[in-house]
């Protein structure tokens, strides 16, 4: 480790030394206390606004009411709601309480969430309403240690015993911290800066979820170098909508909002995402490529559908104008100054009145993570004169730790590292980290941590990649099996893949979805399996392949299909699915001599398949 890195590195760790979020969120309600932190509305009708002070103050009343239900030091909670005050507000008041929050994605299936639940030993559980209330009852005799079920909807929450209303709660608490605020003091008191601020839960190759252990200490420090580098700004105007199960919308609408008294809107629904986005222009917005590719498509299908050929001929022009400008502004070029006053002209006329039709023309900074941006939709953004910072990391890093700068940036890239992060290529290409953003591990699987943490203490990321002469940082293919989709989740094909075998027909399953809107699925006939069961049903067949096109065969891979889809989360499910005319051996490649899988061999033979399933 170089002292450059070192100075870096005790630099960053000063800004935040010993404190913790919950002494972040004082100190912001102290300087910002009347500036407006969080808005929401539900059904469309008015903003309601809560400011810095009273986030603070009713962080702390559901604090009181979370110590008065017995929750202890240490325990945790999960939080299943969508992107909502409710959510962040509970997420703040288990803090407060000295406890752990743990988000549960809201598309999650019972199964998942009796795993999950009993993994973290969830002591309390704060849903939503009626949806995830269907979920969750069918399991909470799996869970004796769930002693309370907050429900957000009043008109969904059951009578009985363990549920709670959450205006019901709410009241508790303010009632609990009037009467005593010392319980909360004390508990607030003795948080450091090394206990757990939440529990995330990523997906693994062998299908179960793994809790990763995120500190006050590694969020503090990616704050740091956020805001050091210009990437994150005071009094941000934010979006709140990807799931905050997420690393990246975590740190975006709790953390960095904390520390930079940011203002955030909830968008409840994607669906309502572009109508938000117009309607609170922010001054910065977050979006996975799959997000970057929806707008994409929704400006080119307006161009196309300019019937003035003149105006089309302008706009080519000047995005044209964009793509030289922003290349010029790349790490290590310059801009003429004819280029400047070009770019200039055309961002006055004609793209940056494009970027306020996207609700756009005020964001300072724009930025894509996740999944890796396919090149030439940072080429089109860099067209409409965007700066579109690509940055990596992952729950086990606490986000972000390569970075692009709107002052250092090369498209194509994920950036550099940020500062007082080490990052090199191991010898088989693997992209490795070492530094403060370093998650403990996961939860009670010291094996796993193991793996993901080496002995000299560097992260192995599971991805491919290369690192140019100037530090910059390139993704190149993935290391591990885990499916990232264009929307950002990660997804472990094993765990779809062994659903859909469980059917005695399916033989080999593959699911896909790496870069893709949604996961789909090839699968091949059980070569001993299917022929008998098409004989016992009065099926004749010569061989597979013509079992492979009988209407009787493929309703029932369909009925495997639909099977395995009702115990998967929604982003999990197969949207599409072929049934190939051939076995899977190791004599045909597929398959290793030990049977198991050669994905990236599936991906090749078939990759035509695989894009017709997506082209229909």
């Amino acid at each position: 480790m170089t002292s450059e890195i070192l100075d870096q590195r005790a630099a960053l760790q000063q800004l935040w030394a010993g404190q913790t979020l919950c002494d972040a969120l004082a100190g912001t309600a102290a300087q910002f206390g009347e500036l407006p932190a969080y808005s929401d509305r539900d059904g469309g009708g008015p903003w309601q606004t809560i400011t810095w002070q009273q986030t603070l103050d009713q962080a702390r009343q559901l604090a009181a009411g979370f110590i008065e239900l017995g929750l202890r030091p240490g325990d945790r909670v999960a939080l299943m709601l969508p992107n909502r005050l409710e959510h962040v507000l509970a997420d703040y008041g288990v803090l407060h309480a000295g406890g752990t929050p743990v988000t549960f994605y809201a598309t999650l299936a019972a199964d998942q969430i009796a795993y999950m639940a009993a993994n973290c030993d969830a002591k309390i559980a704060v849903i939503d309403g009626a949806s995830e209330l269907a979920r969750w009852q069918p399991v909470l005799s799996e869970l004796p240690a769930l002693r309370k079920v907050i429900v957000r909807d009043a008109a969904a929450c059951p009578a009985e015993v363990p549920f709670m209303s959450w205006q019901d709660f709410g009241a508790l608490g303010a009632q609990r911290l009037t009467k005593d605020s010392g319980p909360v003091d004390r508990r607030v008191a003795a948080i450091e800066p090394d206990d757990p601020v939440t529990l995330l839960y990523t997906s693994g190759t062998t299908g179960n979820p793994k809790g990763v252990i995120i500190t006050h200490a590694s969020v503090l420090y990616e704050v740091a170098t956020a805001t050091t580098s210009g990437n994150a700004r005071p009094h941000t105007r934010w979006v709140s909508y990807l799931p905050l199960a997420h690393i990246a919308e975590r740190m975006f609408t709790l953390y960095l909002a904390i520390c930079n008294a940011g203002h955030t809107y909830f968008c409840h629904n994607t669906s309502e995402l572009i109508g938000t986005v117009g309607e609170v222009k922010p001054t910065a917005f977050f979006g996975v490529p799959r997000v970057w590719e929806k707008i994409q498509a929704g400006i080119q299908a307006l161009l196309a559908g300019e019937q003035d050929e003149a105006k089309r001929a302008a706009v080519a022009a000047a995005m044209d104008t964009g793509l030289r400008y922003v290349r010029s502004c790349e790490f290590g070029s310059s801009t003429p100054d004819e280029l400047a006053a070009e770019f200039a002209a055309a961002d006055e006329q004609v793209l940056r009145p494009i970027r306020s039709l996207l609700g756009l023309g005020e964001a300072e900074v724009v930025v894509s993570a996740a999944a890796p941006l396919p090149p030439e939709v940072g080429r089109f953004f860099a067209g409409l004169g965007m700066k579109m910072l690509d940055v990596y990391g992952m729950s086990e890093t606490t986000g972000a730790f390569t970075t692009n700068t709107l002052d250092e940036f090369r498209l194509g890239t994920v950036g550099r590292p940020v500062p007082g992060m080490e990052v090199k290529i191991a010898e088989d290409g693997e992209i490795l980290a070492r530094g403060p953003l370093n998650s403990p591990g996961y939860l009670n699987l010291p094996e796993q941590t193991a793996d993901l943490i080496d002995a000299d203490g560097w992260l192995h990321t599971g991805d491919i990649g290369s690192i140019d002469p100037d530090g910059f940082v390139s993704v190149l293919d993935r290391k591990k099996e885990l499916i990232i989709t264009s929307g950002g989740e990660n997804i472990s094909p094993a765990a779809i893949e062994n659903l859909l075998v469980a059917h005695p027909l399916i033989g080999q399953a593959l699911a896909y979805g790496d870069r893709r809107p949604y996961v789909v699925a090839v699968l091949t006939l059980d070569g001993e399996v299917a022929p008998a069961w098409a004989r016992a049903r009065g099926i004749e067949a010569g061989s597979l392949a013509e079992l492979a096109e009988h209407p009787d065969v493929l309703a029932a891979a369909g009925q495997a299909v639909a099977t395995a889809n009702e115990k998967l989360a929604r982003v999990q499910q197969v949207k599409s699915w072929r049934l190939l005319p051939v076995e899977w051996t190791a004599e045909s490649e597929e398959l290793t001599p030990t049977l198991k899988l050669k994905r990236r061999v599936v991906h090749a033979k078939y990759a035509d398949v695989i894009d017709a399933l997506y082209a229909g």
